[in-house]
């Protein structure tokens, strides 16, 4: 009987330790989670009003947008120069921010009540008054150029990854992904009142049910990245203060 007892209090004691296994691993997942949702933002989209709800501009300058590829194989991450939120890049060729910038000045030109001044306008302001190339975190010397320019709004935009499909529309090896995040900054006092962030990486249905509404719209095929961009910036600027539906 003692020998059972022994054996029977072995048992108790296994499992006892077990449990607390689990629970101390658990805090342990919970912890790095909060740790990396905290330094990245989950994929998709995210905006952010910094303001009452009534923030509506009538002459818009576009800083020229801006590409965070990192510099060699080792970094796989970059920081936002204004708000200092981190995020996953690669390397993406030369003059892909342009092609973001376009599809978003494309989809604010028929806004009638709205002035969007050009990012060559902007840039060859701001060489003249700061003598140098351009820093999107000079949030003074922005500002100076927008009051130049007679604009109460600075849009400044970031390109953190653009990479293309690699593969057809029914048969990828690897899918697009983009990541791109856009400020809107009032030139009268330096602040940032609206901020846009789309950071997707196609996944198949199969890989994310819950991407169901999305994998509808794509047609139910792998799209290249321009595609991916011209579907994030539309929902982004769902929430852009001031638009007016057309």
């Amino acid at each position: 009987m003692i020998s059972n007892l022994q054996k029977g209090g072995g048992n108790i004691r296994r499992a006892s330790f077990s449990s607390v296994n689990r629970i101390r691993l658990l805090f342990l997942l919970c912890f790095i989670f909060i740790i990396v949702s905290g330094c990245h933002y989950a994929s998709g989209v995210s905006t952010t009003l910094k303001d009452d709800g009534k923030v509506v501009f009538k002459r818009l300058a576009v800083v020229p947008f801006q590409r965070f590829s990192p510099e060699g194989a080792a970094f796989k991450a970059v920081r936002c120069p204004v708000c200092g939120v981190v995020f996953a890049t690669e390397y993406f060729p030369q003059n892909s921010e342009k092609i973001v910038e376009d599809i978003f000045f494309e989809r604010l030109r028929d806004q009638k009540h709205l002035t969007l001044i050009p990012s060559q306008r902007f840039a060859g302001m701001y060489e003249r008054i700061a003598g140098g190339f351009l820093k999107a975190d000079s949030i003074d010397n922005l500002k100076q150029v927008g009051t130049e320019l007679e604009a109460d709004g600075i849009v400044l935009g970031n390109v953190y990854r653009y990479r293309e499909r690699k593969g057809y529309p029914y048969s990828a090896e690897k899918p697009a992904s983009v990541a791109f995040e856009i400020h809107l900054i009032r030139v009268s006092d330096g602040a940032v009142v609206w901020r846009g962030v789309f950071d997707k990486t196609q996944k198949s249905l199969m890989e994310d049910i819950f991407q169901i509404s999305s994998f509808v719209k794509e047609g139910g095929k792998w799209v290249t990245v321009k595609e991916l961009t011209e579907e994030g910036m539309e929902e982004v600027l769902k929430k852009f203060p001031g638009l007016h539906k057309e």
